[in-house]
């Protein structure tokens, strides 16, 4: 059912074109200030956790099979104890987010020469605290943009979110070429473990993922021919892809004690079942052959995920070297990790001038999001 229902979906993307294409200009990341070794979370957990779970060598294997070397955390891993509900958490949700988002943000638009008054859009995308008004708002203030300033906050997107973001950045940016907008992502994934639930796919989450925030500024094509070059890739086409009545592979169950994570053993399945068609025809339908794609940006959902990825897209293990070292050294961000990746390709592995590349996520619907690049 699932299978018909996608090959019955139009596709109407118009072929590649130059006016069509969107400039990253800089790409930044920000952690709080808390790092610990897996080692040193695991130790803690065991000790919380030890006499209430039957089999303590069973929660050291699954921090050790999702190959996480370290972590930044929201607080203090003593303060964690001290949270009485999810109004606390949340309330340092707000606090420490804040600070953080706009650590990444001011260093966003310090690598793009520009001023906090120059932007004329803010997306926010996050998925493990509530604000009302959004940590976009309290950016604003913090930073200095102007009162004029467009605000989209997303919520619910999950992991998928870093790369939609971008998506839904090229899409306004399209619509208004002559302007400046960025993309903040704040995950602080820490503050949603729930202390009393034992099951696999908390456990998991418990070594699995970790705080941070990125920002990537864009411009439309009419504003980036006045700025000094751009660090990162221009966007030329993006696709988004829904897989109908898959609501319980991820996302959260939300009570009284807060996010309770849902996490399903199928999300490699999804990955392998679909993947490879999903990209070959986003491509096919550009008009970009699938030899001409020299680098991958992948959200590093897990390794399981990652096997699944190389396996549907026939990858050599080296093409993901980038998304398993940013895995290992910052667990995941949800939707904030995909754009580390994306900062380190820019750092530390430019691709060379005129080829492609193509960013992709997965997360909560079940969805995927495609962003095909050229460096």
């Amino acid at each position: 059912m699932l299978e018909a229902t996608l090959d019955a979906l139009p596709q109407s993307l118009p072929r590649l074109s130059a006016d069509r294409a969107t400039s990253i200009v800089a790409v930044a990341g920000a952690h709080p200030p808390n790092h610990y070794s897996q080692d040193e979370l695991l130790g803690a957990i065991r000790t919380y956790w030890g006499a209430q779970h039957h089999n303590p060598a069973r929660l050291e294997s699954l921090h050790r099979s999702v190959c996480v070397g370290e972590r930044y955390l929201a607080l203090a891993i003593e303060d964690y104890p001290k949270l009485a509900g999810f109004g606390d958490a949340n309330d340092a949700y707000v606090r420490v987010g804040t600070d953080v988002a706009a650590e990444a943000l001011g260093e966003a638009l310090r690598l793009a020469g520009l001023a906090p008054a120059d932007v004329d859009c803010v997306f926010f995308t996050s998925v493990t605290g509530i604000a009302v008004p959004s940590i976009d708002a309290r950016l604003i203030n913090r930073l200095g943009m102007r009162p004029d300033v467009k605000r989209i906050p997303i919520f619910g997107l999950g992991c998928v979110a870093g790369a939609a973001g971008i998506a839904r950045v090229h899409d306004y940016l399209l619509a208004w070429p002559e302007h400046v907008a960025v993309l903040v992502s704040l995950e602080l994934c820490s503050l949603t473990l729930q202390r009393d639930d034992l099951s696999i796919p908390n456990l998991i989450a418990s070594g699995l993922f970790g705080d941070g925030a990125a920002a990537v500024v864009m411009t439309g094509n009419n504003r980036a021919a006045t700025l000094r070059s751009a660090c990162g890739p221009r966007v030329l086409a993006t696709r988004s892809r829904f897989y109908p009545n898959t609501e319980r592979v991820m996302g959260w169950d939300v009570g009284d004690s807060g996010f309770r994570i849902v996490l399903s053993a199928g999300v490699p399945d999804v990955v392998r079942n679909f993947l490879a068609e999903d990209v070959s025809g986003f491509l096919r339908d550009v008009g970009v052959g699938r030899e001409e794609i020299r680098s991958w940006i992948c959200h590093p959902g897990g390794p399981k995920v990652l096997d699944a990825f190389e396996d549907a897209l026939g990858l050599s293990s080296g093409e993901l070297s980038i998304t398993r070292r940013s895995l290992a050294e910052v667990g995941n961000m949800s939707s904030s990790s995909v754009l580390f990746v994306l900062r380190d390709t820019i750092a530390g592995a430019r691709p060379a001038r005129g080829t492609k590349g193509l960013m992709l996520a997965l997360g909560p619907g079940f969805c995927s999001e495609l962003v095909l690049v050229e460096w």
